[in-house]
Order: structure tokens, then C-alpha cells, then sequence
């Protein structure tokens, strides 16, 4: 219990500052006060400094923050960036402490492995490390689970839980919403990440669904020396994905070649297969000698279901007819908008999201990364959630620009990627159609229903039994705003009456501590009507649009949730 406290109580230390912060954005005094605003350069300083407390706040934090930097429905410009950069590194354990777990995991085989153990270790991250080791003759890779890791993960996501049960009471936006979906989906990712059992099988699951295909490949598993906390694999010479200058000057490597396979792998793993790598980024993918790619690192995928996929296709249609309410359909499946959000509310963030994507063709390859960054923007600001499913594609898609300008100034994502569709459209039409059988009976059903709705309509229209009733939420909603008016406009006519009588009072006994005590009693009033219910009613109009678009730095918070 003392230790929950300790590490409760070292959290609240380091990120309170941050959260007043942000909140001192929004309104200058926290409760009441104009928005303030901050250059780009001040943000860019304290999205440094919270990427440095949250090193320091340990692997739990570290592995949210990099789930984070793909979040643009959560975070803005430049804290998207500064997250990104967070390297997971962190100091090595003692060899006596990693020894100690190989020998609980093994048993009698450990001593197989800790034969050619090399303490010196080759990688260190915030929830394993790597060391170099022989297995009968031949060189492996020994991953091991840092002792203790598993406690501090589950008391610190215990700790968030609360923290965020706070905040969805206090604030009730889209963004805390979307906060509070990331770090459940998280508490369920780091787990099996924390399994190495399950890191095995996902790369056989590789192998099975890619190894045909000689490009690509997964390191080979010894699944004799493989338990929960302790992973054998094959050791692979490589270069970083980013780092093959020398190689690609020398003509050793087409760089052209090498995005359009990993464009292909991931389109593939995304529409196709239905099982996504998801941590990508450049340490996690080596380039052998001889060009193939070797994914590393899976410990954390994305299983995607046949209907998730086919939802994700359709909207993809959708954009590519210039068809709003096909996306609008679309984005409400894939879970994109909250339910309680109106189609109304988001036609504007669509259409918004549809431009974009249509003034790509008349972008130039350095304009990509700003429509890129539009859309990111558009889901800060709007009342859209990214799907887990989709958040990790888009992590792969930033990886790929990433590389894509680092070998190339003029590089062109977008044209690439319909260049890779082209390529393998009949597979992605192929794992994405239906049964013509059952397409023809799904039609015929939704046909007969069309029919019989229609026809009952025209019967009561002509028995005059026709009613529009409304949904009890909208009535129910309309009469808390109401509520929520009256309220205020009551307890404002208090406060200035409050005003007024201690003025008055002021004047005729010239006692100040009257007047100061009226005066306090009125802006107290004042705060309760125009602050407080803001947060114990709902809003109908929390997400009306009356703003003008983000600036270019995307630093514009949504719109305020007063009437």
C-alpha cells in the first residue's frame, strides 16, 4: 500500500504541471479567463520537457507515450512530433538480476543458454533487453523480461485508471474519451507484449501468411528455449531501414524498391491477412545483406476482423466517389464518432477530411506531409476517435514518409501507395468481396424491407395516423439546456442584486468589509452560474462548430463547452 502511495503520489508530482498547463490554455484561471495563447516555440519547449518526464516515469509511460504519437484525434502538433522521438532506452539491468530470471524460466536448460551468455547487453528498452549468446555453435538472440516490470506496469495502469476516472467526470470531451479508449486497449496490448510466448506465435503467424514472399521475413524462433519471460531467436545482421546511405549510394539497394515493399507488406497485413505489426518504426526492421527486410519486434499486433476490414474498404469507396454520407455511414461502424454525436455535428469534419484528400493530386511530393497534417488536424479538432485498428496503419504510414524523405527530396507517398494498390488490386478486391450469393440475398431482403416500409408509411399518412416523434435523448438534452439557461440567468440576477444591496449598504454606513463581502458573494454566484454547471450538465452544443479552421501548427483547441 506504502508503495502505491510513493508511486502514486510521483505521478500526480510529475504531470500535474503539465495539466495545469494545458488547462491554462483553454482558460486562463483554469475555471474562468480567455484562452491564452503560446508561440509555437513555447510549445515546442514544454512538449520537450513532458517527453522527458515521461522517460523518467518508466516503461508503462514510455510504451503509452509511443502509442500516443500516432494520436492526432488526441494530441496536437508539436507534442505528436516531440512523442515520437521518445526513445525507448533505458539503463540495463545487473547481469546477476537477468541470469537470475533465464535460470527461473529454464530450469535445468538454462545453463545451455548462459554457456556463451555475453553480459554485455546489445539492446535495452524499457521492458526487456537483449544479449548475444551461442547455441550450439551458432550465434542467437536472448530476450529477457526486466525482474519486476510486471508489477510496476500493473500498478501503474491501476494509478492511470483512476486518474482518468477524474477526468472523464470533470471534463467530458471527445479527447478524454479517446484518452481513456487508448490506455484500455493498451492495458490489454502491454500483456501480451509482457508474454513472449505470444511474441513466438505472432512470428510464426508471419511466416505462415509471408513466407512465400522472399523480400520479407521474421527471425526464426527456438521454441525449446522459449517461456513467458524469455525469448531464443535467431541473431540477424543487419542495417536500421533509416540508416542505409552508404548502401544505397554504393547501388547496392534501390530505395524505390524497398518503400513499395514495405508499402505492399503493410497494405497487405491491413486489408488482407488481418494481422498488422504494431510497433513500427526503423530499429524494428534490419535490411540483410542481400536486401531482404526482417521485421522485428512482435510482441504488440493488431488482429483485424473480416468485417472491421470490409467497413475500412467501404469508406475507402466512399472517399474515392466523393461520397460524404458513404464516409459519415462509414466512420460511425468503424467506431470514428461517438454515438451520441449527430451526423449534423460531423458533416463538416468529413467533408473537411474528403477536400483534403481530393487536393492531393494537386500537390506537390513536398506538400504531402501538409495534407498529412491537415487530417490530423481536422481529428484534433473535430469529435472523432481513430480506431485502434487504424491507429497503427497510420503509425506504419508516417514510418514510410519518414524514410520515404530521408532517401528521397522529392518523395511522393501518395503516389506510391495507388501505384502499390494498382499493383495488387485484384488480391484486395478478392479479400474484400462478399459471396455474390449472399450480396444477392442481403439486396432482396433490404428491397422487400424498403418496400413494406414505404407502404406502411403511405397507410397512416392517408389515416392521418402519421407522427414525428423525437428521439427521448434530443428532448431529454434540450430540456437540460433549458434547465441549465434559467439557472443561470436566476443566479445571475442574484449576483447583481447581491451587488446592488451592498452598494447600497456601502453608501450608507461607509463600512468597506460590507461592500467587499457583497461584491465577493456576487462573483461567487457569478462563477457558480457560468462555470460549475458547465461540468455537471451536459451540453447539447459542446461540439458546435462556430471557430474559425486550426492554424497551421495545429495548436487550436476544440471549441469551448459553454453555451
Amino acid at each position: 500500500m506504502l508503495r502505491r502511495w510513493r508511486r502514486a503520489f510521483q505521478i500526480f508530482l510529475a504531470l500535474t504541471p503539465f495539466v495545469l498547463a494545458f488547462l491554462r490554455d483553454r482558460r486562463r484561471w483554469i475555471l474562468f479567463g480567455r484562452r491564452r495563447v503560446l508561440t509555437f516555440e513555447a510549445h515546442e519547449r514544454r512538449a520537450r520537457r513532458l517527453t522527458a518526464t515521461v522517460a523518467r516515469l518508466g516503461p508503462t509511460f514510455i510504451k503509452l507515450a509511443q502509442v500516443f504519437s500516432a494520436r492526432a484525434d488526441i494530441l496536437p502538433e508539436p507534442y505528436l512530433s516531440a512523442v515520437r522521438a521518445l526513445q525507448d532506452r533505458v539503463p540495463p539491468d545487473p547481469v546477476n538480476q537477468i541470469e537470475a530470471v533465464i535460470r527461473a524460466e529454464l530450469g535445468d536448460d538454462a545453463q545451455t543458454i548462459l554457456a556463451g551468455f555475453d553480459p554485455q547487453p546489445v539492446a535495452a528498452a524499457s521492458l526487456g533487453q537483449v544479449h548475444r549468446t551461442r547455441l550450439q555453435d551458432t550465434t542467437v538472440a536472448v530476450k529477457i523480461l526486466r525482474p519486476g516490470v510486471e508489477a510496476l506496469v500493473a500498478l501503474d495502469l491501476d494509478i492511470s485508471f483512476r486518474i482518468l476516472l477524474l477526468l472523464n467526470i470533470l471534463f467530458p470531451n471527445h479527447h478524454v474519451k479517446a484518452l481513456t479508449n487508448v490506455v484500455r486497449e493498451f492495458s490489454v496490448r502491454i500483456r501480451e507484449e509482457m508474454d513472449f510466448r505470444e511474441e513466438a506465435v505472432h512470428m510464426a503467424l508471419f511466416q505462415k501468411h509471408f513466407g512465400a514472399d522472399r523480400r520479407i521475413r521474421a527471425p526464426r524462433v527456438y521454441e525449446a528455449f522459449t517461456r513467458r519471460r524469455v525469448l531464443v531467436m535467431e541473431w540477424v545482421e543487419g542495417d536500421k531501414v533509416d540508416r542505409l546511405g552508404d548502401r544505397i549510394a554504393a547501388g547496392e539497394i534501390d530505395p524505390e524498391a524497398l518503400l513499395e515493399t514495405l508499402t505492399e507488406t503493410y497494405l497487405r497485413m491491413l486489408m488482407i491477412v488481418g494481422f498488422m505489426h504494431a510497433d513500427p518504426h526503423p530499429g524494428n526492421i534490419l535490411v540483410e545483406s542481400d536486401g531482404t527486410l526482417v521485421f522485428l519486434d512482435w510482441g504488440m499486433v493488431v488482429h483485424l476482423n473480416r468485417a472491421t476490414r470490409d467497413q475500412i474498404f467501404r469508406v475507402s469507396l466512399a472517399a474515392a466517389r466523393d461520397d460524404l454520407d458513404g464516409i459519415i455511414n462509414g466512420m460511425y461502424e468503424l467506431g470514428m464518432i461517438d454515438p451520441d454525436v449527430s451526423r449534423a455535428e460531423v458533416r463538416d469534419a468529413a467533408a473537411e477530411i474528403l477536400a483534403t484528400l481530393n487536393r492531393s493530386g494537386e500537390l506537390g511530393a513536398r506538400k504531402v506531409q501538409e495534407m498529412v497534417q491537415d487530417i490530423m488536424n481536422t481529428f484534433y479538432t473535430w469529435p472523432l476517435m481513430l480506431p485502434r485498428e487504424l491507429v497503427y496503419f497510420f503509425r506504419a504510414a508516417a514510418l514510410l514518409e519518414g524514410i520515404g524523405f530521408r532517401y528521397d527530396p522529392n518523395f511522393n507517398g501518395i503516389e506510391l501507395a495507388r501505384r502499390v494498390i494498382r499493383r495488387i488490386r485484384s488480391e484486395l478486391l478478392a479479400a474484400t468481396a462478399q459471396d455474390p450469393t449472399a450480396i444477392a440475398r442481403g439486396v432482396a431482403h433490404e428491397a422487400v424491407d424498403a418496400v413494406r416500409n414505404v407502404r406502411d408509411l403511405v397507410r397512416r399518412a392517408v389515416r392521418d395516423e402519421l407522427r414525428i416523434r423525437l428521439h427521448p435523448r434530443d428532448v431529454l438534452q434540450g430540456q437540460r439546456f433549458l434547465l441549465l439557461q434559467v439557472r443561470r440567468v436566476l443566479l445571475s440576477l442574484f449576483g447583481v442584486t447581491a451587488g446592488i444591496i451592498s452598494a447600497v449598504t456601502y453608501v450608507a454606513h461607509r463600512n468597506v468589509w460590507l461592500l467587499l463581502i457583497g461584491c465577493a458573494a456576487s462573483l461567487v454566484v457569478f462563477l457558480i452560474a457560468f462555470v460549475v454547471p458547465t461540468h455537471l450538465l451536459e451540453n447539447p452544443l459542446r461540439h458546435a462548430r462556430g471557430l474559425r479552421p486550426p492554424d497551421a501548427v495545429g495548436l487550436q483547441e476544440p471549441p469551448e463547452r459553454d453555451s
